[in-house]
């Protein structure tokens, strides 16, 4: 019987060797930071490269509440915010091309008096202007059947101040001819 014992005692070693050898491969490769043992955190990453981001779904119930609509379903400008009906735009058409009417809007505001003509740009068709203490732009543009003139603030909204008014009536009354 002695002779079975060491091929035995052979038997369970290799096999706890091989069990041995498996567990320790399986905890380095773990530890060592294989994909398969662990996730990737895909908004961890720089913006540019994580993968696409879809929207939230589409609720058409939350869309139609947040548009302001009319009884025909129309937006209207007075329903929009921010939006005033008193704004109107400072302007009117006068016949000609606009090279023309530039050159004659030129001399109307250099004898303006107490107007002060800070630059001009007869590429864009404007004039930017200091009149009673207000700054705005004097703007000739291509229109149906001739050129408009009108009046803007920096920001490229109508102005809606007393100055550029008094400018645009004084205009309209040389340029406009009844």
């Amino acid at each position: 019987m002695s002779s079975i014992r060491p091929n035995h005692r052979n038997a369970l070693s290799r096999a706890a060797r091989i069990a041995m050898v498996v567990a320790m491969s399986a905890a380095v490769i773990g530890a060592s930071g294989c994909s398969w043992f662990r996730k990737k955190d895909v908004y961890a990453m720089d913006t540019d490269a994580r993968p696409l981001e879809f929207p939230p779904a589409f609720d058409a119930t939350e869309a139609e509440r947040s548009l302001a609509t009319t009884a025909s379903g129309s937006v209207t400008r007075s329903s929009l915010p921010g939006a005033e009906p008193t704004t109107r735009a400072l302007g009117f058409s006068v016949p000609g091309d606009r090279a023309t009417v530039f050159a004659r809007v030129g001399e109307l505001l250099g004898a303006t008096p107490g107007l002060t003509i800070a630059s001009r740009a007869q590429l864009l068709g404007a004039f930017d202007v200091d009149y009673e203490g207000q700054k705005f732009l004097i703007r000739i543009s291509e229109g149906s059947g001739g050129s408009n003139v009108s009046a803007v603030d920096p920001r490229g909204q109508p102005a809606d101040n007393a100055a550029a008014s008094k400018v645009i009536a004084a205009l309209r009354a040389a340029l406009v001819k009844n």
